[in-house]
């Protein structure tokens, strides 16, 4: 029994190399965990984005209307929101989660396409009125005809800015006066997949104009919509908020005609 016994102790020798092979694996483990490719992957998923809107700036033509049917929203549904300097009435052209620290990059980056194509040269024409549903509300705009020239300068920019895209984001990308529980879960899909599911042959062009009941939309849809024409007095980059609304203004654009 006592020769068993001995026969089940590690002799020191077989010990130590053990646990030299241990320490080794911890150490090789943690340089692993230092390495070039290991840290890039770990702060890859720590980089700071932002949801931005590239968005044109309708003239005083546009703002009126957006203004006017913005008062009747509220007075059918004051729980929604006012048209503001912090939710100011755009043309949406594309609409991404961009890291933080390349902001000034896609400044410049759309700032060559929109010299190249001169949208304010363009005459764009309003036609109607729309609205996303969110029930028992929806979100609604007036839409902006889908012309070749909305089309391709959007197409251009998606190109400009993909350098500097993530695929998402979560609440922290958005301007939030309420600690980002005002995002809502479909805004950040909505930005996520916009170049697949709102650009392109899906491109709806419009100025989101506020809040109203489904009742209430529905009912405006129904109504004649006199159509008129406006055109672009600028561009802006702004960081999106509650609703997709352009809550904080990033950077201007000057457009040439």
């Amino acid at each position: 029994m006592a020769d068993r016994k001995q026969s089940l102790r590690m002799p020191a020798s077989l010990v130590r190399p053990r646990r030299l092979r241990a320490l080794v694996f911890a150490i090789t483990g943690l340089g692993l965990s230092l390495a070039p490719g290991f840290t890039q992957r770990s702060l890859a998923q720590q980089v700071p984005v932002t949801a931005v809107d590239i968005a044109l700036e309708p003239d005083a033509t546009m703002l009126q209307h957006a203004t006017d049917a913005n008062a009747r929203l509220l007075k059918s549904f004051p729980k929604g929101f006012s048209l503001d300097e912090t939710h100011h009435p755009h043309v949406t052209m594309l609409q991404q989660f961009v890291r933080t620290g390349d902001l000034d990059k896609v400044f410049a980056a759309a700032d060559a396409v929109l010299a190249k194509e001169k949208p304010a040269g363009w005459t764009l024409k309003a036609f109607k009125y729309y609205y996303i549903p969110a029930p028992p509300v929806g979100l609604a705009g007036i839409v902006v005809q889908p012309t070749d020239d909305l089309r391709r300068l959007q197409a251009e920019l998606i190109t400009a800015v993909k350098p500097y895209t993530e695929k998402t984001g979560t609440p922290a990308a958005f301007f939030s006066d309420a600690d980002g529980r005002d995002i809502q879960k479909s805004l950040i899909n909505y930005v996520a997949n916009f170049v697949t599911e709102a650009a392109g042959k899906h491109f709806n062009p419009h100025v989101t104009i506020g809040v109203g009941t489904e009742a209430y939309l529905n009912k405006m849809l129904a109504e004649p919509f006199p159509s008129f024409t406006f055109s672009a007095t600028g561009a802006s980059v702004y960081q999106l908020g509650t609703f997709g609304t352009a809550r904080k203004k990033l950077h201007d654009f000057t457009l040439t005609p």
